[in-house]
């Protein structure tokens, strides 16, 4: 089985490269992040054609997230377990369904803004949910949480630490709270050297920051450890962030047996 994960920055937007990518990389899987569509204006007729059924959750802002898949797509939830809202209303930026058995998640973690804002209170917040909605389901069987977890989990995953100073994205909170989900019993598949030194998953569009790989990796891939044990390749897709208009992400793509 092929998934996926990518953050498209609009599906509208995107469509045409979108439609481009399936059909070339063939996932059976796929999590999307900030659709930014609602989920009755999802172009999911675009992507039925390639064989996709489709699951999404938006509300037509700069948020939103949906599944793709050409294995079946039963059980689908949309939010967390006590997801908190910003301010008060939960924001479509979860849902999960089983695809071919595997139960998968496709996430959207909040920005935070800055360190002491109310939205990075608020992210740590849909982090603990994103927590216990994991420890609720993890056990029953095969289990993927993917998507943009907006943290970089080490110094690392980023171009520069310097940089990140007195930034979000890199803060202890941050990151333990990433740790904590890995240790409710999940593997981040793609943390081990690829075909670069750095798989970073984002770079602005400013600055020329791609061409100079100022990137960071933020669009995550964690599964239970059986899953991961069967990983036979994981990579970036660095192509996809190429070209005309594209997302300020790549896809990362897992294969398992």
């Amino acid at each position: 089985m092929r998934l996926a994960t990518w953050n498209v920055n609009s599906v509208i937007a995107r469509l045409p490269r979108l439609l481009d990518w399936l059909a070339t990389t063939k996932p059976d899987v796929v999590c999307l992040q900030e659709i930014k569509c609602s989920t009755d204006a999802f172009p999911a007729d675009a992507v039925a054609e390639l064989g996709y059924e489709t699951a999404a959750h938006g509300d037509g802002r700069w948020n939103g997230v949906a599944l793709l898949s050409r294995v079946g797509l039963d059980g689908v939830t949309r939010g967390l377990v006590d997801q908190p809202g910003f301010p008060d209303d939960p924001e479509p930026r979860a849902i999960g369904a089983t695809c071919d058995g595997v139960r998968i998640w496709s996430v959207y973690v909040p920005n935070g803004r800055e360190p002491g804002h109310a939205h990075y209170t608020y992210k740590l917040a849909w982090l603990e949910a994103l927590r216990n909605t994991v420890a609720a389901e993890l056990g029953s069987g095969p289990f993927v949480v993917a998507g943009d977890f907006n943290v970089a989990p080490t110094d690392d995953d980023v171009f520069d630490p310097a940089a990140f100073v007195g930034l979000t994205h890199v803060t202890p909170p941050e990151r333990a709270a990433l740790a904590s989900l890995r240790e409710a019993g999940l593997v981040d598949v793609v943390p081990r050297p690829l075909k670069y030194d750095h798989p970073f998953t984002y770079w602005d569009y400013r600055a020329g920051a791609f061409p100079k790989n100022l990137g960071m990796r933020i669009d995550l891939f964690y599964a239970d450890a059986a899953l991961a044990a069967t990983v036979s390749d994981a990579y970036v897709d660095r192509n996809a962030r190429k070209g005309k208009a594209p997302s300020d992400h790549a896809p990362v793509v897992v294969d398992v047996n």
